[in-house]
């Protein structure tokens, strides 16, 4: 998978901007139930909000990236606490990326 484009990403967040963290990550990092719940996420949902409740900033960050890598998803960006994933899907994707 191809990494996305700033155009790309700026397009993901805005339409991630109206949804509510679906998935949540708490001290326990990125366990498998975690990762598992995010799968079953993005399966439905091709891009969803992650909120991830740690306080330091570098933390969240490498819990958002190793949570992207895990689930094979893009890391859209990080806002705060909340971190925005986007996994084509590959049947009937909903999204229709910028090119």
């Amino acid at each position: 998978m191809a990494a996305l484009t700033s155009k790309q990403r700026r397009f993901l967040k805005g339409l991630a901007h109206p949804l509510s963290p679906i998935v949540r990550v708490g001290k326990g990092g990125v366990t498998q139930a975690v990762i598992a719940e995010t799968q079953k996420s993005l399966d439905a949902h091709e891009l969803i909000k992650v909120r991830i409740d740690v306080e330091d900033s570098s933390e969240r960050r490498a819990f958002a990236e190793q949570l992207a890598t895990q689930t094979d998803a893009q890391l859209a960006g990080t806002i705060g606490k909340i971190a925005i994933l986007y996994r084509e899907r590959d049947e009937e994707p909903q999204i229709e990326l910028p090119g």
